[in-house]
């Protein structure tokens, strides 16, 4: 019986640390990534939604779409793909608040596509995949923040997708406070996907 506990009792610390190391190891993954980009020429760009200030883009958002116009602009691709549904305290959805954007900045209406039904980050790539698969492109550039950079990039590809990360040159999460309580939710979400990834 005494075994038997020490067991149990050695077995409960290991996962414990497993669990704790795993832990700090998205931590330290999700900040790192953040920095990678990997634009390339490519079909379209993907640029994550984020929240809507009664009409217009919040400032975090407004990062992300002034990013997805430029690499428009340089001719990354010919498609810009805005996602992000309606809260019910917005008259437009954060896809068609960001499509305003973009067509006053001379982007071509034609070249935009817009998914203003998701609300997570999960059915932004799977809507975006769809309208992908509907106008024949194949791969895409992913814009979002860079903490944000790897649990999409994750999710792209459990979807399928082809992607190639270029997160915000900018952020507003600048402050140590607000880069902890980003990260700290990012590290939550990822490993929430990664168990929803092994149980879906």
């Amino acid at each position: 019986m005494r075994s038997l506990k020490l067991i149990i009792r050695y077995g409960t610390f290991i996962i414990a640390f497993s669990i704790i190391v795993h832990i700090v190891y998205v931590f330290v993954s999700i900040y790192t990534y953040g920095a990678k980009d990997e634009r390339t020429k490519a079909d379209a760009i993907i640029v994550l939604g984020a929240a809507v200030y009664y009409d217009k883009p919040s400032p975090v958002f407004l990062e992300r779409i002034n990013h997805g116009i430029w690499l428009y602009q340089n001719g990354f691709a010919g498609k810009l793909i805005f996602t992000g549904g309606q809260s019910s305290e917005d008259i437009v959805s954060e896809a068609v608040a960001a499509q305003a954007v973009a067509i006053s900045r001379g982007v071509l209406a034609c070249d935009i596509c817009i998914d203003d039904q998701s609300t997570i980050t999960q059915d932004n790539l799977y809507n975006a995949k769809q309208i992908m698969f509907e106008n024949g492109l194949s791969s895409a550039i992913l814009v979002s923040d860079p903490l944000h950079m790897k649990r999409s990039m994750l999710i792209g590809k459990n979807l399928g997708l082809l992607l190639y990360p270029s997160p915000t040159p900018t952020t507003r999460y600048v402050s140590l406070r607000e880069k902890s309580i980003f990260l700290s939710r990012e590290v939550f979400f990822y490993v929430g996907y990664e168990i929803y990834s092994v149980f879906r």
